[in-house]
């Protein structure tokens, strides 16, 4: 593996001098670019990358794993990516190394924490994971061709791993017998690029890798589960025609500033063309605009001169019908009304600690629902429980049982705002607490129609 790291390192040290060279040599860029890109008929939108660097159990926000001290050690990469928008991109990584970490940071008080592992070593086998690169700073008022821009990631995937544990005063072993463990990951990336030219860039990037448990150490100590970082540089290869752009280094306001150039002659012109008919314009305008009678319609399309002053008029300027002014309706709450609530009292039931409504109880509620509909009424739910439990989930289980019977009658189509939800808890009793029935009676939700 280190031979690898190795070869790795020279190639890139081999090509970043002739990446600088060919930055000299760029294609001209594509002339049928527009403001916001152009997808693959004009940029290059796919690319891989290749990078190297160090990695460490510790992330710069959330702190270390499960060791006192984190060592660094050694990581490389791949990945590919397809550039959706100039600022937006869809990138597959792989990603392989080793993670160290030891005891041997002392506390606050000068001692060394007494556990029960002293070091490990874990064999970062393999990462595959999804994100999406969000670019910033691309844009640049100085220079049509950025030469440098920020990006942030986000993703999920998996990793693979074997940890390697060394016990206090003993002999190293392996973690787990299988010696393979995969778990979720989710990373969290920021970094600079560098354009070199129009189909090399350089990679400076840091990722930040929490995993969804506590293996990543061979060390469950406390209730945080494990996490690393891997800092690294590299280059990324754009894929495509030379003589179009990469997408993600698109300068959206360059391309407006040069189409601007090329139609402020053309703009002139026809302001130039339109100023003598701007007069024209006005004095129709004005006309358009006069009011005489003050109704709203121009005298142009007045059909109806000298409306009186605060009629309602129609389009033509004609005075609109005046409404006879009707009285409220009424609506009385009858005997059999009131029957149909008690029984819908009567039939509720919830499950045993719950505000899950009964289904046997649904019957009632809907000719409830169907009442407040039909007369337009109002409905005051009150929730209460008896005394058995804790007070405050006895008041909160009021309420929600309340909210549970709101929330069924307005599936039923009742206007939301016409039901009044309230939970008492046990504060109401209407019987003994000191008898099941009475018990029984006071787990109640009373209803109120007005």
């Amino acid at each position: 593996m280190k031979k690898t790291m190795f070869r790795w390192v020279i190639c890139v040290m081999t090509v970043l001098p002739l990446a600088s060279v060919a930055q000299n040599s760029d294609p001209a860029p594509n002339p049928h670019g527009s403001l916001f890109g152009g997808g693959g008929m004009n940029y290059r939108t796919f690319s891989v990358g290749i990078n190297g660097g160090i990695t460490a159990p510790s992330v710069l926000i959330g702190g270390s794993n499960d060791f006192t001290k984190s060592l660094i050690s050694y990581g490389y990469g791949a990945y590919a990516k397809w550039q959706l928008l100039h600022f937006f991109s869809l990138r597959a990584d792989y990603m392989g190394g080793r993670l160290k970490g030891d005891q041997s940071r002392e506390l606050g008080n000068g001692a060394n924490p007494n556990r029960a592992f002293s070091s490990f070593e874990t064999r970062l086998k393999w990462t595959a994971s999804l994100s999406g690169v969000f670019n910033f700073a691309s844009i640049n008022w100085a220079y049509k061709k950025p030469i440098a821009q920020l990006y942030a990631s986000v993703g999920g995937g998996l990793a693979g791993y074997s940890p390697r544990i060394t016990p206090t005063g003993g002999t190293e072993m392996e973690y787990k017998t299988d010696g393979n463990i995969k778990e979720l990951i989710i990373p969290v990336g920021a970094g600079i690029k560098f354009r070199l030219n129009d189909f090399m860039n350089l990679d400076l990037g840091y990722t930040m890798n929490f995993l969804d448990a506590d293996n990543l150490d061979g060390y469950k100590y406390g209730p945080s589960k494990d996490r690393f970082s891997y800092g690294y540089a590299g280059l990324e290869f754009a894929i495509g025609s030379r003589t179009k752009p990469q997408l993600q280094w698109h300068n959206g306001p360059a391309v407006m500033y040069d189409d601007l150039v090329g139609q402020r002659d053309q703009l002139r012109r026809e302001l130039e063309a339109e100023k003598a008919n701007n007069e024209k314009l006005a004095a129709d305008l004005a006309q358009l605009q006069k009011d005489s009678d003050g109704d709203g319609v121009s005298d142009v399309f007045d059909k109806c001169p000298n409306t009186p002053s605060g009629d309602k008029v129609d389009g033509a300027g004609c005075s609109l019908p005046k409404p006879d002014t009707a009285r409220p309706v009424q609506v009385i709450i009858t005997d059999d009304d009131r029957r149909l609530v008690k029984n819908a009292i009567d039939n509720l039931e919830f499950a045993t600690g719950k505000s899950d409504i009964s289904p046997k109880s649904f019957a009632s509620l809907d000719q409830v629902a169907s009442l407040l509909v039909r007369k337009n009424l109002s409905l005051k739910l009150a929730g209460h429980t008896d005394n058995t439990g804790n007070r405050t989930k006895n008041m909160a289980l009021s309420k929600d049982r309340a909210e549970s019977v709101k929330s069924y009658l307005v599936s039923k189509g009742v206007n939301p705002s016409r039901i009044e939800a309230t939970g008492y808890g046990q504060d109401q009793p209407i019987a003994s607490n000191k008898t099941a029935a009475g018990r029984q009676a006071n787990r109640r939700v009373e209803f109120t129609i007005y």
